[in-house]
């Protein structure tokens, strides 16, 4: 299946102006441009590309299987049938694009390998300029979404940026109503998505404590309504990035992660990653 250029090469032109405003964000001791792209500082294999088996997911000419580490992508027909396939094929394209039968060099940041034994990295390839960033280019060009878990602020904020670029100009999934940010407040159509990767917004009404979990809540009915809960455990990693779950109560929030359902649809929040904030509370 072929892939029009034109929005790919869009998408690349969005990721360097995303990228640079998100250095800006990032605080002083990060700010180094080549933090950024970098994501990895230990570098696990260079191997040339022998063919893609999906959007995050390649294998190499030795004969392991490489996933994409920090992203996710639309699945291929057979193993979702209730998501339309042309996504999937679309995203498996864009990544045969970026890499193009490169040699790709893979970067470790976090775990090495995934439960299902293959190598999960940070991917780069050769470009005029320096390293292409394979993970920035996929979610630039709207064909990938940000996972839950990066595993580094700096990484997780450009890659952020750059999905809401993508977001905004609806460039690839983004321009299918079943991948459509969903509302908070629709508590409904967000337990349709149980079982998927999601993004959800909304404006949290309450934050409370019970036993060893914060409950987030974005309504009053908690048994029926979106809840994003945080294990006590986590909570240190959220105030640490300056999300402390008690000062979200009357913000706009953001949050990715798989919905799940206790009652009503919810979210388990693990990362500061699954958090942005979209509006601050009025003063």
């Amino acid at each position: 299946m072929s892939i029009h250029a034109s929005p790919i090469k869009a998408g690349l032109r969005r990721w360097v102006a995303v990228f640079v405003l998100a250095a800006m964000a990032i605080p002083a001791t990060r700010a180094r441009a080549a933090d950024v792209p970098t994501c990895g500082a230990e570098v696990i294999a260079t191997a040339a590309v022998a063919r893609v088996i999906d959007g995050r997911t390649f294998v190499l000419d030795d004969g392991r299987e490489v996933r994409l580490a920090g992203i996710e992508v639309a699945p291929l027909p057979d193993t979702d049938g209730a998501q339309p396939a042309e996504a999937g094929m679309r995203a498996k394209a864009a990544l045969d694009s970026v890499l193009g039968g490169s040699t790709v060099t893979l970067k470790r940041l976090g775990a090495i390998s995934d439960r299902y034994g293959r190598v999960l990295a940070q991917a780069f390839v050769a470009g005029e300029k320096g390293e292409r960033w394979v993970q920035g280019e996929m979610v630039a060009s709207g064909y990938a979404r940000v996972s839950p878990r990066i595993g580094d602020r700096a990484c997780a904020t450009a890659l952020i940026a750059g999905e809401r670029a993508a977001r905004e100009a609806k460039l690839g999934l983004w321009g299918e109503p079943v991948y459509a940010l969903q509302k908070a407040e629709d508590f409904a159509a967000v337990a349709q998505e149980r079982g998927r990767f999601t993004l959800v917004e909304g404006k949290v009404l309450s934050v409370r404590e019970s036993g060893g979990t914060t409950y987030v809540n974005f309504g009053r009915r908690w048994s029926e309504d979106f809840t994003v809960t945080i294990a006590k455990r986590n909570v240190r990693l959220f105030t640490a990035a300056g999300l402390e779950p008690k000062k979200l109560q009357g913000r706009v929030v953001r949050i990715r992660g798989w919905i799940e359902e206790r009652g009503g649809p919810w979210v388990d929040a693990s990362r500061p990653e699954q958090i942005e904030v979209v509006e601050a509370k009025a003063k």
